[in-house]
């Protein structure tokens, strides 16, 4: 059976969900190294993203919505615009996602970055300082595992009409 777009995308979000969840609850508590923390966090960036995605081309597999380029921004504009509401997706999401990549781009322009106790520290240029704790991770976690709980109820409105074999 040849799964649909949002189908792949809604799985690969669950898989690297369950990634994230695994660094932080099996292999962090053995290595104890912070930067564990930032490759966490990358998995809870990919997991949002993927999930996104997967209810933007559920929306574009049934027309509802015009084609969109595939990057972080155009998906992130085209979800604004055209799902939040028609969904009812909480403006909290939209925000979570957006700081998220936030810290995401705050780390690959960083100039500094340490360990310090059970948190890793991220420096900009102008000294601004953002720290990712385990605690942080965990609440990410939960925020994220709830995200893509309501895309599946989302994609799987209409769903079988891809599930279906074609006559």
């Amino acid at each position: 059976m040849v799964m649909e777009k949002f189908q792949e995308l809604r799985d690969l979000a669950d898989k690297k969900l369950k990634i994230a969840d695994h660094m932080l609850t099996m292999t962090y508590p053995l290595i104890k190294d912070n930067k564990l923390l930032l490759a966490v966090m990358q998995n809870i960036f990919l997991a949002l993203t993927y999930s996104m995605g997967s209810i933007l081309h559920y929306e574009r597999a049934f027309k509802k919505i015009p084609p969109f380029q595939d990057n972080f921004t155009s998906k992130f504009n085209m979800f604004r615009a055209k799902v939040v509401e028609k969904y009812g997706i909480s403006k909290d999401d939209v925000k979570f996602i957006q700081e998220i990549k936030d810290i995401i781009v705050q780390h690959k322009k960083s100039p500094v970055e340490f360990a310090r106790k059970d948190t890793f520290v991220i420096c900009s240029d102008d000294y601004k300082m953002k720290t990712i704790s385990i605690d942080n991770m965990r609440e990410y976690l939960n925020k994220t595992r709830s995200f893509i709980d309501l895309t599946s109820r989302i994609i799987s409105t209409d769903a079988e009409i891809f599930d279906k074999p074609h006559v």
